[in-house]
């Protein structure tokens, strides 16, 4: 990759790996999970549109409103208010761990877009391994309490939005400027949820933590993030882009056990260490012949 992809890689996988925090602190300051997603792609939006105005890069932004609702559903307007809402009912690392699974998922999703991927000896092992991760995870330190359960299964979703992003935006926004996309998508998502926002304001004010955990989320986790990741996905494909799942999960692990003070279980650390293990495998190069040296500039 190049030394911008590779800034860009290190920044995103620290940005996204504090959400969980954030996102567990202003859960338990009283803000509700689309209230909290609202209002952190909102403060996105206004930052990133106000940058792409100011640049002048909006208008290249004609002509493509299907592809980007298609990505602001997936990337955004689904997944942030799940994982804010799976946090009601499991822990913080447990929910960074589940979003690890995204290679897992792209590596799926390829075989349907991209006709030329196959999962085979190793990258099919991977898969088996990455899926029983999170079957011993779920089985070990969340069965028997059908909150949890729902929980796993908001972040799973979540998830699933996370590996087809992505691919959308490999496939029809990648030529765009990084922030005027970005920005728009915010703005998309903020519409779709405003209404049901509007049904889910609290009763009584949230603390100054959970407003102050959604400044940090819009600002610096969404719109700088978000930023940051076009541009590795543009430079370095969503497979390469996907591999920070494997930092996040360490990052918001050791920040719920320093600031919230959860203790991992072994299903927890175990499946861990699987579902990272298998996104490795099934991400990696097949074997094989090296392909052709490619045109410059067409490569990733």
């Amino acid at each position: 990759m190049s030394r911008r992809a590779w800034a860009a890689f290190a920044a995103v996988s620290v940005l996204w790996g504090l959400p969980y925090l954030f996102i567990k602190i202003a859960d338990d300051g009283g803000m509700p999970p689309l209230d909290l997603a609202w209002t952190r792609i909102a403060l996105g939006a206004l930052v990133l549109v106000a940058v792409a105005w100011r640049a002048g890069t909006l208008p290249s932004l004609r002509g493509r409103g299907p592809w980007l609702l298609a990505f602001a559903v997936a990337e955004i307007a689904v997944p942030f208010p799940l994982i804010a809402a799976g946090e009601k009912h499991v822990a913080s690392s447990t929910a960074a761990i589940l979003i690890a699974t995204t290679p897992l998922l792209i590596a799926l999703l390829s075989l349907r877009f991209e006709p030329s991927e196959r999962v085979t000896g190793p990258r099919l092992l991977g898969l088996l391994v990455g899926l029983a991760g999170v079957a011993f995870l779920v089985g070990v330190d969340v069965s028997g309490d059908g909150g949890e359960l729902l929980g796993v299964g908001a972040v799973l979703i979540s998830a699933c939005g996370y590996a087809t992003g992505p691919l959308i935006l490999k496939r029809k926004l990648a030529d765009l400027d990084p922030t005027a996309m970005m920005g728009a998508c915010l703005v998309i998502a903020a519409v779709l949820l405003t209404p049901l926002a509007a049904i889910a304001v609290p009763g009584t004010a949230p603390s100054a933590g959970a407003f102050a955990s959604v400044v940090v989320l819009g600002l610096l986790c969404t719109a700088l993030a978000l930023v940051l990741m076009a541009i590795l996905i543009g430079d370095a494909g969503p497979s390469r882009a996907s591999v920070i799942t494997y930092i996040n999960p360490v990052i918001a692990l050791a920040l719920g056990v320093v600031f919230l003070a959860e203790e991992p279980g072994a299903g927890t650390l175990l499946g861990l260490a699987l579902i990272l293990g298998g996104s490795w495998l099934a991400t990696a190069a097949p074997p094989g012949p090296q392909p052709a040296p490619q045109n410059p500039a067409t490569s990733e």
